[in-house]
């Protein structure tokens, strides 16, 4: 079983198998939410220069930290079996600041292949598809736009990779203070999938869960408070 908790903006906690790995941890301070309060095996950035992608200081325990970035060339190994599959990016020319390399990254827990997008904001390239292609249960998709990718963009992505799963992430939100459109403009370019809104942050999901052909898109609740 995999048990996925959204704490926001793009940070997840993931734990199947008996390994648990935070995704993209955000600053604090800076999103407006409070810190993960779970401790983690591992923690995966999809770059080490985004503050909103990589206060991997927040996260409880000692975990292996990895910067997807360092993952492209060559898989990496986190928490002692966990291996890492990246894809390089860029979050685009259209920014109030200097664009950054990051990296979309792939990984399995209990079974069930995992893809966070990291930071892209532009189109990814056939290139860029190829190695996600037929290869991804849960695809944890950026479904806000502006600074990143546009939604037709995202759109044919979804199409191109195939994921059974698909868990919108960020996105705006009450407290959050970083810039990000609202899920619903995302939902309604998708009516043709499945679409559950949960009430809470957490989703638990199984191979056999899986096995429906049809898409099946989660929305999810933040499970972190708002920062005072």
């Amino acid at each position: 079983m995999l048990r996925i908790t959204w704490y926001g903006h793009a940070c997840f906690r993931l734990e199947g198998g008996g390994v648990s790995i935070v995704t993209d941890p955000y600053t604090p301070e800076r999103a407006g939410l409070r810190p993960v309060d779970e401790p983690a095996d591992a923690v995966i950035m999809s770059s080490a220069t985004d503050r909103a992608h990589s206060c991997a200081a927040m996260v409880p325990g000692s975990p292996d930290v990895l910067d997807a970035l360092d993952a492209v060339d060559a898989p990496r190994v986190v928490a002692g079996s966990v291996e890492v599959q990246a894809v390089g990016a860029n979050e685009g020319t259209n920014r109030p600041d200097a664009p950054k390399d990051n990296a979309l990254y792939r990984f399995e827990l209990d079974g069930i292949a995992v893809c966070h997008m990291g930071d892209v904001g532009v189109a990814l390239s056939e290139t860029q598809l190829d190695p996600l292609r037929g290869r991804v249960d849960v695809l944890l998709a950026l479904a806000g736009a502006n600074l990143t990718i546009p939604l037709p963009d995202l759109d044919q992505a979804i199409d191109e990779i195939g994921p059974r799963v698909v868990i919108p992430m960020h996105y705006r939100t009450p407290s959050l203070r970083y810039t990000a459109g609202p899920v619903e403009d995302f939902l309604e370019r998708r009516t043709g999938d499945h679409i559950v809104k949960h009430d809470g942050s957490v989703l638990e999901l199984s191979r056999a869960a899986l096995g429906d052909d049809r898409l099946t898109i989660h929305v999810l609740r933040p499970a972190a408070d708002p920062l005072a």
